[in-house]
C-alpha cells in the first residue's frame, strides 16, 4: 500500500535536512532557496517494537517491517498558486500525496537566511495556507461552472456536488482550509474526487534548536496557538540534531547521545509514527518460520480487504481468517499454545481487523 506524505514548507526551514534523516536518499541541502527542485522520494521503515518481539519468539528467516513513502517537495513561496517560483510544479507534487507534513522554522540563527527576512512560523504557515487555499478556490470555481450546467437539468449527483462546492468555496473565502468543513459520510467520496490540496490531513513539525528540542520555545507555543482550532498534531524536532543522531551507527553511542539531549528516542521515529497515524493506517502481522511481516491497512478494513493487501486472490477467494491477539501470542509463546488456551478465533468476512492482530487466511481460488 504505497501511501505518501509530502514534506512542505518555505525555503530554508530544514525540510531537506529532515528528509535526509528519514531516508537513505540524500536530498541536496544548502543555504539558499530552491535547493530542492525535483521531489525526492524516500521509503521509510515504520518503527514497531512489536515486530521485534514477534521475531524473538518465532525466529524467522526474514523480517519485513511496514513502510511509508515520504516526498521532499521544493519550498513554496508567495505567488505559488499563480505559478511563481515554479509554483505549478510544486502544487502538482503536493496533489499527488495523501497527507502533508508542514515543517516550520522555529529557531533563530543569523547564519541561515530566511526567505522573508525574519523568523515567524505563524506567518510562514499562513503563507503556505493562503497559496494552497487560492489554488483550491481556483479549482472550485472552475468545477462549479461545469457542475452548474448539469445541475440545472435536474441531475441529482450534480446537485449534490454543487452543494459541496458551495460550502467549500465559502470556507476558502473565509480563509479556512477544506479539512475544516464537515461532510456527511456519503459526501466524502465526492470530496475526494475533487482532490483539494487543503483537504489533506496535516501534521505540523516545529524545527527547533538544540536548547528547545525537549520543551520547545516561544515560536512553538505560537504555532500551537495558531493551529489549535485545526485539531492537528504538532511535533518538536531539531533537524540538525537528528542529522547528528543519524551519523551514529553504534546503538550504545546513539542511546548515550539521546540521553544527554534528554530524549527517549530520535525525533524522526516520532515523526514516522505520527505520519502513519496521520494517514489513518494500522498494522496486522503474519508470523511464520519463513517470515514475520507487518502489513499496512487502513483503519476499518475487513478481513477480506486485509487479505487483499497480501494478494488480490486472497480477497477474491476468502473463506475465513484465523486471528490471534498479539498479547496472547507473546504471553503463551507459540501459535499452538494460543490454540490450546482457546485464544485463537476464527473470523468471517465481516470481521474488522484490529491493530496488532496476527492473522492467517484461508482462501480458495
Amino acid at each position: 500500500m504505497a501511501l505518501k506524505c509530502g514534506i512542505v514548507g518555505l525555503p530554508n526551514v530544514g525540510k531537506s535536512t529532515l528528509f535526509n534523516c528519514l531516508s537513505n536518499a540524500k536530498a541536496q541541502s544548502a543555504n539558499f532557496p530552491f535547493c530542492t527542485i525535483e521531489p525526492n522520494l524516500g521509503v521509510i521503515t515504520v518503527p514497531d517494537e512489536r515486530l521485534n518481539k514477534l521475531a524473538e519468539i518465532v525466529k524467522p528467516q526474514n523480517l519485513v517491517p511496514t513502510t511509508v513513502e515520504i516526498v521532499d517537495i521544493a519550498g513554496l513561496v508567495k505567488g505559488a498558486s499563480k505559478g511563481e517560483g515554479l509554483g505549478n510544479k510544486f502544487l502538482a507534487n503536493i496533489r499527488e500525496t495523501d497527507a502533508i507534513i508542514h515543517v516550520l522554522r522555529c529557531f533563530d540563527d543569523g547564519n541561515i537566511v530566511h526567505v522573508d527576512g525574519s523568523v515567524n512560523p505563524v506567518r510562514d504557515k499562513e503563507i503556505i495556507d493562503i497559496e494552497l487555499q487560492l489554488k483550491d478556490l481556483e479549482n472550485v470555481e472552475a468545477r462549479m461552472a461545469k457542475v452548474a450546467r448539469a445541475a440545472s437539468t435536474g441531475d441529482k449527483d450534480a446537485k449534490k456536488m454543487q452543494d459541496i462546492l458551495v460550502r467549500i468555496k465559502a470556507a476558502l473565502l473565509e480563509g479556512n482550509s477544506v479539512r475544516s468543513v464537515e461532510f456527511e459520510d456519503s459526501e466524502l467520496p465526492l470530496v475526494d474526487e475533487l482532490q483539494m490540496l487543503t483537504s489533506k490531513p496535516i501534521l505540523y513539525v516545529c524545527n527547533v534548536d538544540e536548547a528547545s528540542v525537549v520543551n520547545g520555545n516561544k515560536h512553538v507555543e505560537a504555532v500551537r496557538q495558531a493551529v489549535a482550532a485545526e485539531n492537528a498534531e504538532v511535533l518538536i524536532i531539531g533537524a540538525a540534531i537528528e542529522a547528528d543522531i543519524a551519523e551514529l551507527e553504534d546503538p550504545e553511542e546513539r542511546a548515550m547521545f539521546l540521553s544527554d539531549m534528554g530524549l527517549d528516542q530520535p525525533g524522526v521515529a516520532k515523526l514516522i509514527t505520527a505520519a502513519y497515524r496521520l494517514l489513518k493506517l494500522q498494522t496486522y502481522f503474519t508470523a511464520g518460520v519463513k517470515e514475520v511481516r507487518a502489513w499496512t491497512i487502513h483503519k476499518g478494513y475487513t478481513a477480506p480487504e486485509a487479505a487483499g493487501v497480501i494478494h488480490t486472490d486472497f480477497q477474491k477467494g476468502f473463506i475465513r481468517a484465523e486471528v490471534m491477539k498479539l498479547a496472547d501470542f507473546l504471553s503463551f509463546g507459540s501459535e499452538q499454545a494460543v490454540k490450546e488456551a482457546g485464544k485463537l478465533s476464527v473470523e468471517g468476512k465481516e470481521y474488522i481487523v484490529q491493530d496488532g492482530d496476527i492473522m492467517h487466511f484461508r482462501f480458495n481460488v
